[in-house]
């Protein structure tokens, strides 16, 4: 039993945004680390295909954004939120090289990520469109801001999943996948309260947040399912024996192994709400209580004191 899943939600506590810089020891690691459960390995292991390049597009936005900032404190936790995407597109990186090792080789798939972060959503628009570069940058913030609504969703859901206890899911893994989810409950506030304050005002300020989400939704659901499709086909180890299915996913759903779809679909309409604000999304308590007890977060932790003593 994750003991994680038991904590209250809570309001919006006001919370130093900062990275760890922790590390992973994949040696041990399966390939499929959710023992005989390909389908909801793959489901998540799609994260490891899409963050290292989405993450860094992340941080390169925001890059582009920080002149625009002028609340001092809202710049703190946008530089505290860059460092944390940055460690995380590191780590899962390592996890795709951990993949290579074991024969499931991700680059044809993950080359056409590359592409749509870097050339299709680049600091220039797409095909020389004539778009003003301060409503470029308003339109690719307004992505991240949805973005980062799925993710704070994700990660408050694993931190509860005692699915993934029950299973006997990899541990290493699962310390990655809440140390990471934790750091996304914790900062799920940013990326929207960026945008809020460089993306104008009034009514067109509230069209582009609409219009953020009406691409993002439909774009990360059509990736996730090609992404699994992809790993499963590949997976040297099922050797072409099983395809993605929904019924298949389905089941992982059932035990708990993955979110649910009602869990998922709901974070649009919340978002979409006029008076909404992400810190009423998933339970900040929960995610710090993780992060005083995550494996490789505490050994980062220890380190920091090491150097300084």
């Amino acid at each position: 039993m994750s003991p994680y899943a038991e904590q209250p939600e809570d309001g919006a506590e006001r919370h130093a945004i900062a990275p760890r810089r922790v590390s992973f020891d994949w040696e041990r690691t399966p390939l499929h680390w959710i023992p005989d459960e390909p389908t909801a390995t793959h489901v998540i292991n799609v994260l490891h295909l899409l963050l290292p390049a989405g993450e860094r597009w992340f941080v390169k936005v925001f890059k582009e954004a920080l002149p625009l900032v002028t609340d001092r404190e809202l710049l703190k936790d946008v530089k505290g939120f860059m460092g944390q995407e940055a460690t995380h597109s590191v780590q899962h990186a390592y996890v795709l090289n951990h993949l290579a090792e074991q024969r499931l080789d991700t680059a044809d798939f993950t080359r056409y990520v590359d592409f749509l972060f870097e050339k299709l959503l680049g600091e220039r628009p797409p095909l020389g469109a004539p778009i003003p570069a301060r409503e470029w940058l308003r339109f690719r913030l307004s992505l991240i801001a949805a973005i980062e609504q799925f993710t704070a969703v994700l990660g408050d859901w694993v931190l509860a999943a005692e699915g993934l206890d029950r299973a006997g899911a990899d541990e290493v893994m699962l310390d990655l996948l809440r140390w990471h989810g934790a750091e996304e409950v914790e900062h799920r506030a940013v990326a929207f309260d960026m945008y809020q304050h460089c993306g104008g005002r009034g009514r067109p300020r509230y069209a582009r947040r609409v219009a953020g989400m009406a691409v993002t939704a439909p774009m990360m659901l059509y990736m996730w399912v090609w992404g699994t499709a992809y790993l499963i086909r590949h997976d040297p180890q099922l050797a072409g024996r099983l395809r993605y299915s929904l019924a298949a996913h389905n089941r992982a759903v059932r035990k708990g192994l993955l979110p649910t779809w009602k869990e998922l679909g709901a974070a649009v309409p919340r978002y979409l709400r006029r008076s909404y604000h992400p810190s009423q999304e998933g339970s900040l308590r929960r995610a710090v209580e993780y992060l005083a007890q995550s494996p490789a977060a505490r050994t980062a932790a220890a380190a920091i004191v090491r150097a300084g003593t």
